[in-house]
């Protein structure tokens, strides 16, 4: 998920708006967990997991998922 299509399930009136709050903490939470552990950050070239000591590896979509 993009920032872009993170932002759009903020706001109402659009394809992406989440009308229950149980669809937004999904997707929120699928967000962020991509963004900190599956991610390489051009400024630190790591994760942010593996840069605070989390993971020791870069996480594959599935690896996220079946956790």
């Amino acid at each position: 998920m993009s920032r872009q299509s993170l932002d759009r399930r903020l706001t109402r009136l659009t394809n992406g708006f989440s009308k229950k709050w149980e669809n937004l903490k999904a997707a929120l939470t699928l967000h962020f967990a991509y963004y900190n552990f599956c991610r390489i950050h051009k400024t630190i070239r790591y994760t942010p997991a593996m840069e605070a000591g989390i993971a020791k590896t870069v996480w594959e979509l599935k690896d996220l998922l079946a956790y």
